[in-house]
């Protein structure tokens, strides 16, 4: 069975733990915004899946790791349009080499947005061209790794107010935290152990 129909299945099956957001800390925000980003996993025979790291110069979460993706713009047929365009902004990843599989609810951040997972399927070792407006580097972290709850930490914060839980690895010196973390946990929670053998 391809990668992609494993993720589909394993989708059509996730265990019903409603997972956790970040809707606590968005007490004030009257509408979310609504965003999408796009997990993508590579197909080899040991998947992995690739994250971003935001530019140090940035204005807002400067020097995240993060999945490709943004908001939804009127133009965007729905996320799975919106995630697409973004990782073609981003990273020159072309919707033709996207197999989508799927999304799952949306996580709603601290930030103010309704941001939707999309996953999909891609070809290893494409050659991805990062924007340096918008991305600073990529990178692709096993699945294995990346997808395991006992590979994240939980911290706690004050932030406006609130007492901030987030998740939190360390990974080959960059560090996977906050949105990011807590859009894969849900996910890893969820999906049916050993899905993709």
């Amino acid at each position: 069975m391809m990668l992609s129909e494993k993720l589909r299945a394993a989708l059509g099956n996730l265990l019903p733990d409603v997972g956790e957001d970040e809707a606590y800390l968005s007490d004030g925000v009257s509408a979310l915004r609504d965003a999408a980003v796009l997990i993508a996993f590579t197909d080899r025979p040991e998947p992995g899946v690739i994250l971003t790291q935001r530019p140090q110069w940035l204005r807002s979460h400067a020097g995240q790791v993060a999945f490709p993706g943004g908001k939804i713009d009127p133009g965007d047929r729905d996320a799975v349009d919106a995630a697409l365009r973004e990782a073609e902004e981003e990273i020159g990843l072309n919707r033709r080499d996207v197999m989508i599989a799927g999304a799952t609810e949306p996580y709603r951040s601290g930030s103010g947005y309704h941001i939707t997972p999309v996953l999909g399927v891609i070809p290893p070792d494409l050659p991805l061209d990062p924007n340096p407006d918008e991305v600073e580097d990529w990178f692709e972290v096993p699945l294995d790794v990346l997808f395991d709850p006992g590979n994240y930490v939980q911290q706690h914060a004050h932030f406006q107010g609130h007492d901030r839980h987030y998740y939190d690895m360390e990974w080959q010196g960059r560090r996977i935290w906050g949105v990011t973390a807590g859009i894969i946990i849900n996910l890893a929670r969820r999906m049916p152990a050993g899905w993709h053998r």
